[in-house]
């Protein structure tokens, strides 16, 4: 039997304070949790580190985070390090996220990345339910093998779920032996890191919140030396997502993070104010 770890996250506002606070109760059922309630913006914005305490996944693990953010409520959720789905001899490694975001509410879906490594059998699913007038920020940052280290993934599969319902819908699988996926020019084209940042609303944003936040992303995208390997669009009314292919996870994180404290700013009014354990 492997690790079953489930989270339950619930984010209120207490309005006893001034201004309110984003409080949270968090329980939990084996090797998942989160450290301290951090603010370091202040009381309105409730920073979470969620650790797994194994430090990896593997074939019969199972991994549950349920979030529910009442209205009014600001979260940001991070991890301290890379999640790692490791070899399996046959069971699959599963990881499931779902939030509840109500109006008002704003949730940050911020991890470090997932890295895959060889002869996993690994799933990841997402799903992140936006009320009218509730927004989030959130990225996903796969890397495949460990291309530092002389380790390719040559063995393994990876399933990812990422949904916003109603708006965007994403299933893939990745088979390490799909040669035309991981290496055409159509697919990864021999990249080996595959990097996803949105911001999303449970509403159309206005064409001129899109127009800027598209432009934006774009000047940081030109001046990354990625111009070649990442795009930004928003084909849906409620949602702008950029893409990015590297073929190491450093310089497409150092991106992701530059664009997200554009949006931060140009969508809420915020500075970046990046979690600390980032720079540990």
């Amino acid at each position: 039997m492997g690790w079953q770890g489930h989270l339950q996250l619930d984010y209120r506002l207490d309005s006893s304070s001034s201004p309110p606070r984003t409080i949270a109760q968090d329980r939990h059922r084996g090797p998942l949790r989160v450290l301290q309630r951090l603010y370091p913006e202040g009381p309105s914005v409730c920073h979470h580190v969620l650790v797994h305490p194994p430090g990896g996944i593997v074939g019969g693990d199972e991994l549950v985070v349920d979030i529910d953010m009442a209205p009014g409520t600001h979260a940001l959720i991070t991890t301290p390090g890379a999640t790692r789905y490791y070899r399996s001899a046959g069971e699959e490694a599963l990881q499931r996220v779902r939030a509840q975001v109500r109006d008002g509410a704003r949730l940050e879906w911020l991890p470090l990345e997932t890295i895959a490594y060889r002869s996993c059998r690994a799933r990841n699913q997402l799903r992140f339910e936006l009320a009218p007038g509730a927004e989030m920020i959130g990225w996903d940052v796969l890397a495949l093998g460990l291309p530092a280290a002389g380790e390719a993934w040559t063995q393994g599969t990876y399933q990812q779920h990422l949904e916003l319902p109603g708006v965007w819908l994403e299933s893939a699988r990745i088979d390490a032996t799909d040669r035309r996926l991981l290496d055409s020019p159509l697919g990864w084209a021999g990249h080996r890191v595959l990097g996803t940042l949105w911001m999303a609303a449970g509403s159309a944003l206005s064409p001129a919140r899109r127009t800027e936040l598209v432009a934006s992303a774009h000047d940081a995208i030109q001046a990354s030396g990625l111009g070649d390997q990442a795009g930004v669009s928003s084909t849906h009314g409620e949602v702008v997502v950029l893409r990015v292919l590297a073929g190491r996870v450093e310089p497409l994180m150092q991106l992701l993070t530059q664009v997200r404290a554009r949006w931060r700013q140009l969508g809420w009014g915020l500075e970046a104010a990046p979690p600390r354990i980032w720079r540990t």
